[in-house]
């Protein structure tokens, strides 16, 4: 549902509450300009410290230590929201935030680098969490959905921002700038949720229900706030769980496609492109700046495919999307791979990666990269979905660790045609587990999305086919 289909709150309610959750979703720009603003700083950085452009193992810390404290950050950050609250936990991000990028950028050496990084990301995982946490908890539920979203298309903003930073500061000694940029953003969300409420729906777990229905009456119209608030008491009591409820036979299929998502979002490559793409063109003959202003295309191409596959999602559904975009990623994995494997293209290489990687990324972001976060807060039972997203986005960091540690070493070790070819075969992989084990989630009542995931979790479907050859002897 559109942003204009909201007529049901009045206008003024309805700005605020558009003005909320556009704030809030900050926390995702904070997300993507950190991802993408490494790739720019990266070309510059060995220029101060030439132990770098002498490893690929430092140069894999420098950028894997954002994820390291994204992953604690993220593993923690839902508990810290419910013990704190929303809104204080966007505030301590922001904060955190602000402090890592001044860090990062008044670094004197590599081990304060990466330490800058890895505090910097500890506020990328609470943002990770707690953004489309409040988001979806501050808004009504008829544009709910709408208003996710925001989030998201914030992520990929923030990379096309991070990109054009980049683009602009261009030159020696410039990842300086770039890194500390960051602090822009961070001190927006900072100010803007200071004036900003609590989510109602934390108030209400708190017993602080005089500040939720002062709340709701600021961003509801025509609702009746004592039945809201009762809902959410409800609602509460609910979602109560612990860690161990997630291995329970009947929720185990759902946990299996969580994590199997998690990892393939990240194992297909995406985040390799994302920090190091100047870094790729720049290997094919490109200049620094010719290979930071083509990654701005590909920021452009990111965001755009993501307004597509909002527009999409509703209309095509989930599995269409998510096959056809691996699909996709797979077959130009391959043509980029194979444009490294024959250098005697000349000049011709840089363009035909430019855009191997153009479409490459238009295929993630309407398939992949937005359909992962909307399927995990779809595909598990209510009791336990907060804790099972915990859990998946821990998933998520940790191969986004992983890929971005190894990849430079690959690159060296094997080369960046095998390198790319490698990112194919598991995209092909993971085409296959979603083909087998990913249900489709539109239009379903969440009963409906439990009984496909038992039909087809690991060993379901083998059962099915014995029950149907019993059936038929």
């Amino acid at each position: 549902m559109s942003i204009r289909e909201t007529a049901g709150l009045g206008g003024e309610r309805r700005r605020f509450v558009v003005i909320t959750a556009a704030l809030a979703a900050l926390n995702g720009l904070l997300f993507g300009f950190d991802t993408g603003v490494i790739s720019g700083a990266l070309l510059y950085i060995g220029e101060t410290f030439p132990a770098l452009e002498e490893s690929a193992f430092l140069e894999g810390l420098v950028v894997s230590g954002a994820l390291v404290g994204a992953a604690v950050g993220a593993a923690i950050g839902g508990r810290l929201a419910d013990r704190i609250g929303r809104r204080r936990l966007i505030l301590l991000a922001a904060c955190i935030f602000f402090i890592g990028s001044l860090g990062m950028a008044t670094a004197r050496s590599v081990e304060w680098l990466i330490a800058a990084r890895v505090f910097n990301g500890i506020a990328i995982g609470f943002a990770s969490i707690v953004g489309p946490l409040y988001i979806s908890e501050i808004s009504p539920p008829d544009i709910r959905g709408s208003l996710v979203t925001f989030n998201q298309l914030a992520i990929t903003s923030g990379i096309l921002v991070s990109y054009l930073v980049n683009y602009a500061l261009a030159g020696q000694g410039a990842w300086r700038l770039m890194l500390g940029a960051g602090m822009v953003p961070a001190t927006v969300l900072l100010v803007g949720m200071y004036f900003m409420p609590e989510s109602p729906r934390w108030l209400v777990e708190q017993e602080r229900e005089e500040e939720a229905r002062s709340t709701l009456e600021r961003i509801r119209s025509e609702v009746s706030v004592d039945e809201e608030i009762a809902e959410m008491r409800r609602m509460a009591e609910v979602e109560e769980a612990e860690l161990g409820d997630l291995l329970q036979p009947w929720i185990r299929p759902a946990l299996i496609v969580g994590i199997g998502l998690a990892a393939a979002q990240q194992v297909t490559g995406i985040n390799t492109v994302i920090y190091y793409a100047p870094t790729i063109l720049e290997s094919t003959g490109f200049g620094s700046v010719a290979s930071i202003l083509a990654t701005v295309g590909v920021g452009v191409i990111n965001v755009v495919m993501t307004v597509v596959a909002i527009l999409l999602l509703d209309r095509v559904g989930r599995r269409p999307l998510l096959l056809g975009g691996m699909a996709g990623m797979f077959v130009m994995l391959v043509v980029l791979g194979g444009a490294f494997y024959l250098p005697g293209l000349g000049g011709v290489l840089g363009y035909v990666a430019t855009g191997s990687l153009m479409l490459y990324v238009a295929f993630f972001a309407i398939g992949l990269g937005p359909v992962f976060w909307l399927l995990i807060a779809e595909i598990y039972p209510l009791n336990v979905r907060g804790t099972a997203m915990g859990v998946a986005t821990v998933v998520n960091w940790l191969a986004n660790l992983a890929v971005a540690q190894l990849f430079p070493q690959l690159f060296d070790l094997i080369g960046p045609a095998f390198t790319f070819w490698l990112f194919a075969l598991l995209t092909a992989a993971s085409f296959a587990f979603s083909h087998y084990f990913v249900p489709e989630t539109n239009g379903r009542s969440l009963e409906e999305i439990e009984a496909d995931l038992r039909d087809t979790a690991i060993g379901g479907e083998e059962l099915s086919m014995a029950e149907r050859a019993e059936e038929g002897d």
